[in-house]
């Protein structure tokens, strides 16, 4: 393990004779049917019943952590230690459905272990005792590496590849681990399986590899159920949740949740249950294909490094809310490092936000955000205070969002957002008692403080770096007791060639030009995600023959320019452009463009979900026309 802890546990093999008779059992029942009942921490409980009740699961996964969530948990459980995971997962989840999954022979995967799996664990099993139940309960641990911090005094950054050391606020750091341990534990006969952090499409690739007895060789196997679980892995937003045509998708109060049907082979089906809401389409599946993905040539997990630049999504005729069948992706050899995710303590935050009404109202917030403001620095002078570290004033209405796109700065409604930073909490404190004073001493037509006084809060920074899976050890525990060691590290495999990363092809030079002006959203899907401080934005082509125009008029310059409000002052070359022919997608990484990124970020949308909304109102000039196209 690390060089200041010795162990000697097992390397973890594919797949013993046993284990392989198991699969084979698996394997003759044809696919399997796999359905993801949560996409985040707070996800609508009201899916774990649709899925048990009408997705004729094998398996049933439940998605719970981002980065955010684990600064939260990991806040949780230091002012309490049997806290660190989702609640919601054993309470809200499970323990209502547990006699129907057993009944049902469902088994479960999820990561609601958060920062403390052991504990998840135990609660479970206190359900399932009540329940007078007889459920294996397994978990996978060995994701958190704040207990050998003193043995990492430099790590590699995911960034960039320079050598740095380790904050000393350090927060949390944990490695994001793939699908074996996983399947691990459905081979020992778990169940229900619990993990910590782990990347998210291992929730589904665990119990393929489980029942198809895929091998570490079996490169676009892997890199296929990792797709699967990449589609299903945000729950409804595969099946209609915020697509870009959102009023072609009906009944969102009873919106079906993700269910991918696989074979051997790697082919698989993504659907939904029969009679619910949502909508599963080319569409909806391709905006999910590009969520949060940088390079699609170079998607690397744990497992695989997989190539999902030539994917195929075609609609299946005559299904019930509709279904696609999804093939193409390429498989590569892992890395040798995990990534991990850490963050640490970089001072404190506070938010106000502020409804105003009336007459430049917009103009009226922000008199009064500078005022805040500048009666606040007053104060931190009089108290020898040193001052705000970041300021960010928003009105939300006028459309400061959209920054030199924005066209409603006369608005008789707005949203004052004023977010500010600083190293001392005292000086927080200050600032949020100067917010209510407004009230009487500033602009007519403050109705209030959303949420009351702001509360001033801890900001937790992202860092990512790699980490050499031979040096981390992974236990797996069942109902309680410690079962054995096991590493992800073990022969290399054979040598591949792995796509050059930021591959690009050319523009077509020789295609018309016309007279016409188009919205990409006439043109175009779209769905943007983040990944720590960076977005991304995929854009689909609505038909194959609009990809060609997209890729000449739609470029990294173009992007830049029209979002130039996000990227801090003197950025350059601050967007890449990436291909996706396969669904006829463009994939733009923005670097640097969200303010820090989660918790640790002052704007109003610190993770970019409305980026693609915003760009889909682009409008793209010197076009033919392209009517014929459009249906």
């Amino acid at each position: 393990m690390f060089a200041c802890s010795l162990w000697r546990g097992r390397t973890l093999k594919w797949l013993t004779r046993s284990e392989r008779r198991l699969t084979d059992t698996c394997r003759a029942a044809g696919a399997v049917r796999i359905g993801c009942a949560s996409g985040f921490w707070g996800d609508t409980a009201t899916s774990v019943p649709q899925l048990i009740h009408g997705g004729k699961l094998d398996f049933l996964v439940f998605d719970y952590l981002s980065e955010i969530t684990m600064s939260l948990l990991t806040a949780a459980k230091a002012k309490a230690p049997n806290l660190g995971y989702a609640p919601d997962f054993v309470q809200a989840a499970l323990a209502p459905s547990i006699h129907d999954i057993r009944r049902k022979g469902v088994r479960v995967v999820s990561n609601a272990g958060g920062v403390n799996p052991l504990a998840c664990a135990a609660a479970i099993r206190e359900v399932v005792k009540k329940a007078d139940l007889d459920l294996k309960v397994a978990v996978v641990t060995g994701d958190d590496l704040m207990a050998h911090r003193s043995c990492l005094a430099e790590v590699k950054m995911a960034d960039d590849g320079s050598t740095r050391a380790l904050p000393k606020t350090l927060h949390s750091m944990n490695a994001y681990l793939g699908a074996s341990p996983i399947r691990r534990c459905l081979d020992l006969g778990a169940d229900i399986v619990v993990t910590g952090r782990c990347v998210d499409s291992a929730l589904a690739l665990g119990p393929l590899l489980h029942a198809f007895g895929w091998g570490k060789g079996d490169l676009d196997l892997l890199a296929a159920g990792s797709l699967a679980g990449h589609l299903i892995e945000c729950g409804a937003q595969s099946t209609g949740g915020i697509f870009t045509d959102w009023h072609r998708v009906p009944d969102w109060d009873n919106v079906g949740f993700p269910v991918v049907e696989c074979s051997a082979d790697g082919s698989f089906v993504l659907s939904k249950p029969p009679k619910t809401g949502g909508l599963v389409a080319f569409g909806t599946a391709a905006e999910q294909l590009v969520y949060e993905i940088g390079d699609p040539r170079r998607y690397v997990l744990p497992d695989v490094i997989c190539d999902f630049s030539r994917v195929l999504i075609q609609e299946v005729p005559g299904v019930e809310g509709g279904a696609v069948k999804v093939s193409g992706a390429k498989g590569f050899a892992p890395p040798r490092d995990y990534k991990v995710c850490a963050t640490y303590m970089d001072g404190f935050r506070a938010t106000a936000v502020c409804p105003l009404g009336g007459p430049r109202a917009a103009e009226k917030a922000r008199r009064t955000a500078e005022s805040i403001i500048k009666r606040t620095r007053r104060v931190f002078k009089h108290l020898h205070l040193e001052d705000f570290t970041a300021v960010n004033i928003q009105v939300l209405g006028a459309e400061d969002t959209y920054g030199a796109n924005g066209s409603n700065k006369d608005a008789r409604e707005a949203v004052l957002w004023l977010a500010v930073r600083h190293k001392d909490k005292k000086a927080l404190e200050v600032f949020s008692r100067e917010i209510a004073p407004a009230g009487t001493g500033m602009a007519p037509g403050l109705c209030g403080i959303v949420g009351g006084r702001p509360r001033v809060s801890p900001v937790l920074k992202p860092l990512f770096f790699y980490h050499p899976k031979s040096q981390l050890q992974l236990d797996i525990h069942v109902d309680g007791q410690w079962v054995e060691s096991l590493s992800e590290a073990g022969p290399d495999t054979p040598e591949q060639e792995v796509p050059p990363e930021g591959a690009e092809e050319a523009p077509d030079a020789d295609l018309p030009g016309g007279p016409h002006c188009y919205t990409l959203e006439e043109l175009a899907y779209a769905r943007s995600g983040d990944k720590g401080d960076s977005a991304n934005i995929g854009v689909i082509a609505r038909h194959a023959g609009l990809f060609p125009y997209l890729r000449k008029h739609l470029t990294c310059s173009v992007v830049e320019e029209y979002l130039a409000h996000l990227f801090p002052a003197g950025t350059h070359d601050a967007v890449t452009r990436y291909t996706l022919p396969g669904i006829n997608g463009l994939n733009f990484v923005l670097k640097n463009s969200l303010g820090g990124g989660g918790v640790a970020s002052l704007r109003s949308d610190p993770q970019g979900k409305a980026l693609a909304q915003m760009l889909l109102d682009l409008k793209l000039r010197g076009l033919p026309d392209l009517a014929p196209l459009l249906g």
